[in-house]
């Protein structure tokens, strides 16, 4: 019963903590763009405090050594949404490939548009791929880094989806590496679940990996490659299924 009402006392805080940073970074639309993802940064650690605080979800960024100096693209693996807002404190300011859809939510929605994000119709398909491509150019053009969630939804621990091809594709022409990351954030904050359980997020921050004259298909292999290796390495819960 007490982690059910910890879990529920972080989901409170969770919407009306993010309802009100979205307005403030709509609001404050008009000013640089460092200013707006300082206050998604502010609001990205206070939602880490939280987890631990409420849920006893503590976590440890891994890797940031791995971190290029220069702009680059990430692709993270995806199972929870704590991956979302620890991905906001543990790199240089970025904008995100989302699902437009997104974009439509009140509030959320509002304040995510000022965030630079490359809006994409997911049944879209090649032309998504360019979009991607040339938004994300001129993104990583500015000094944004750009993330991307390569199988496009959460996914379970111990599953995998087709990763597209996008981020490859934009790391092959924008001639920048792409940061895989790995986390294991699924085995406490199971998908589409309230309940947060204690322990441990390891969000691990691989090497990159430098398109070079590869296909978009075999970057992508070798990365999905280190990610889901490493998804095994950490994942506590892993079933190998």
């Amino acid at each position: 019963m007490i982690v059910w009402l910890r879990s529920l006392a972080f989901q409170f805080y969770f919407f009306a903590s993010v309802c009100i940073a979205a307005m403030l970074i709509f609001i404050c639309s008009w000013l640089p763009y460092s200013f707006r993802f300082g206050i998604a940064r502010l609001w990205a650690r206070s939602m880490l405090f939280a987890g631990k605080a409420l849920c006893g979800m503590d976590y440890v960024i891994e890797g940031k050594e791995n971190l290029p100096d220069e702009p680059c693209v990430i692709m993270i693996k995806h199972t929870t949404v704590f991956e979302a807002y620890a991905q906001i404190v543990a790199f240089p300011p970025q904008a995100w490939v989302v699902k437009r859809e997104l974009l439509w939510i009140p509030f959320f929605g509002w304040g995510l548009a000022a965030m630079k994000p490359i809006a994409i119709n997911r049944g879209s398909g090649h032309s998504a791929v360019r979009q991607v491509i040339d938004r994300g150019k001129a993104l990583l053009h500015e000094g944004v880094w750009v993330t991307i969630f390569p199988e496009g939804t959460r996914v379970r621990p111990g599953e995998t989806k087709r990763y597209g091809v996008s981020g490859a594709a934009l790391a092959k022409e924008a001639r920048c590496p792409i940061v895989p990351v790995a986390q294991n954030a699924g085995d406490l904050w199971s998908r589409r679940s309230l309940m947060k359980r204690p322990g441990l997020v390891r969000f691990c921050i691989g090497p990159p990996v430098w398109p070079g004259e590869r296909s978009p298909k075999e970057t992508n292999e070798l990365v999905q490659d280190w990610i889901e290796t490493k998804m095994r390495e950490i994942s506590t819960g892993y079933s190998g299924k």
